[in-house]
């Protein structure tokens, strides 16, 4: 399914989910820059210009081709009550045919963490997933000590299903992930965590 970058948006009791536009730029570093500390732990290694607004420009090039070609759906997530950026959520990696599957990734700011933001833009990205691009399965993976983000998925509906030995390079080193999905027809009940 192509879409156009202006009808996407997606919304929930307090959040706008649209792509990143051009303007977003002071809000976006500013909020990556305060929350640095928080997120680096998790994330892959950021490059030098990973601030500046030559690479959040490509960013949101990257962003208008994927949404585009179907092949992603890169969100901002914007507090309604106030227009605040608190974090992002992308779908990415979404393969047609047999597998109608996506992978979830998602961060928030450290000043919005643990306020619920964040569930509630799964909650609709993959209601939107499932109803709207017909995916019949979302994957995330986290590493296994990242209890926030473990927590959260299995909050969402995510079960878990394994492991992945050396699945991402984060803070510069390959790192073993932990594996979970969320299925349009589940009915594999609840899952013990590993």
């Amino acid at each position: 399914m192509l879409l156009s970058k202006r009808k996407v948006k997606i919304e929930t009791d307090r959040l706008t989910l649209r792509p990143p536009t051009h303007s977003d730029f002071r809000a976006w570093s500013a909020l990556r820059r305060e929350s640095m500390d928080f997120l680096v732990p998790w994330e892959p290694e950021w490059a030098d210009d990973h601030l500046t607004r030559k690479a959040f420009t490509n960013r949101v090039y990257w962003a208008s081709r994927s949404i585009a070609s179907g092949s992603a759906l890169p969100l901002f997530m914007i507090r309604r009550a106030d227009d605040m950026l608190v974090g992002a959520i992308t779908l990415d990696n979404i393969r047609r045919g047999p597998a109608q599957a996506g992978t979830l990734g998602y961060w928030t700011g450290a000043p919005h963490a643990r306020e619920g933001y964040m569930r509630e833009a799964i909650g609709a990205v993959v209601h939107h997933a499932f109803t709207r691009l017909d995916l019949s399965r979302i994957e995330a993976a986290c590493l296994p000590e990242n209890k926030a983000s473990r927590g959260l998925l299995e909050a969402s509906g995510f079960k878990y299903e394994g492991v992945a030995q050396s699945y991402l390079q984060i803070a510069g080193r390959w790192r073993t992930h932990v594996l979970y999905a969320a299925l349009r027809s589940d009915r594999r009940g609840k899952t013990d965590a590993g």
